[in-house]
């Protein structure tokens, strides 16, 4: 019966055909990892199925109608940051696929903040009304937010467990204080070719050559994960906040905008009176 209502959701929302192919190459990829007793892998592809049932939770559970464009944006991201990213390695293949998600994880935070006010603002509970404005710029900040501890989660990550969430770059210039004998001037250093690093690996001393730069130790990958996030929220801000304005479902800016049920269906009752 659970997979009934599950697969009746997605046959509404006429995206039933890209949810089966998800979900199948999922599961599909599940078992050859557990073949392969590759058990980090196998973690991954059950998260990615138990993540899938957010839209249909959203639904049953919080009377929360996604648009079935969001929708699939949101199934998209999911299976292309673990699925693709983390066990297919895209993150090392293509250069942008983290700039890429990363960007669309602030434009649906941004989606998920713009419809947890509007609909308090639209509810009957709450006596009180807040400008277009002021609900885009929650959404925008309420993104930023999730952006924010999210870059702490992977920073406590790389600490603690030691891993190398914030993926570290190579870069070719660096601007410091410590390099100063006085430390109160930022020396440049341009145009560095190579760098050495001497320490220890499995308890043996070692030295280690960085070609073509010097190993930036995550911050740059944080700051333009921000920026990009930065970047998302804002363009869904933009068309909520012009949604707002409209409150037109004939548009294209209805396809991005989450709605409480009874209020769409309040909404529609009206137009057809």
């Amino acid at each position: 019966m659970g997979k009934n209502w599950k697969m009746e959701h997605f046959k509404e929302k006429g995206i039933v055909g890209i949810y089966f192919f998800l979900r199948v190459s999922v599961i599909l990829l599940l078992i050859l990892e557990i073949i392969r007793n590759n058990w980090n892998n196998v973690f991954i592809c059950i998260l990615t199925l138990i993540l899938f049932l957010i839209p249909v939770i959203l639904d049953k559970n919080f009377n929360i109608e996604l648009p079935g464009v969001l929708e699939i944006i949101i199934l998209l991201f999911i299976y292309s940051a673990e699925i693709l990213g983390e066990i297919q390695n895209f993150y090392g293949i293509f250069k942008n696929w983290d700039t890429i998600l990363h960007t669309l994880n602030g434009f649906i935070m941004a989606g998920i903040g713009f419809s947890l006010i509007d609909i308090l603002n639209n509810s009957e509970r709450f006596h009180i009304t807040l400008t277009p404005i002021f609900v885009a710029l929650v959404a925008f900040c309420f993104s930023m937010t999730i952006g924010v501890l999210w870059e702490f989660f992977e920073y406590g990550m790389d600490i603690t467990i030691k891993t190398d969430m914030q993926k570290d770059r190579i870069v070719k210039s660096i601007s410091s204080v410590n390099l100063s004998e006085k430390k109160d001037d930022a020396i440049l250093v341009s145009d560095i070719t190579s760098t050495k690093i001497n320490g220890k690996i499995d308890g043996k001393e070692k030295e280690i050559v960085i070609e073509n730069g010097y190993l930036d130790i995550g911050i740059n990958d944080t700051m333009k994960d921000l920026m990009v996030n930065c970047i998302g929220a804002i363009i869904f801000s933009c068309i909520g906040y012009l949604y707002i304005l409209r409150r037109d479902e004939g548009t294209f800016l209805h396809n991005f905008i989450p709605l409480l049920k009874k209020h769409k269906r309040h909404k529609n009752v009206n137009k057809s009176n």
